[in-house]
């Protein structure tokens, strides 16, 4: 069990959270094209996972957005933005952001 804060307030995770600076397993998730993605599709470049819930919430989209904005500004990267959401949702929500710069996968 992992111990984080939110708003100051100590919160238990179910599980313990990765160490900084440990490998993701593989995986494989849906673009939004319907087509498999994973890990291996992205060799070469570093990633940065933006796992939330749904796009559909306020804090999930603000992440999506800020990421969106920052993505640029990090050399040779890629980031994946990954949530539980259709990937007809994803993209309903990444085209009304004008959100280009990340790659949603459900």
């Amino acid at each position: 069990m992992a111990t984080i804060t939110l708003k100051g307030n100590p919160i238990h995770t179910c599980g313990d959270l990765p160490k900084i600076g440990s490998k993701a397993p593989d995986f494989r998730l849906t673009r939004g094209d319907l087509s498999d993605a994973s890990l291996k599709d992205f060799t070469g470049k570093r990633k940065l996972l933006n796992i939330v819930p749904s796009l559909d919430t306020g804090v999930c989209a603000a992440s999506a957005r800020r990421f969106n904005a920052e993505a640029s500004k990090i050399p040779n990267a890629v980031i994946l933005t990954i949530s539980l959401d259709l990937p007809f949702a994803q993209g309903r929500f990444c085209e009304s952001e004008g959100i280009k710069e990340v790659v949603a996968l459900s």
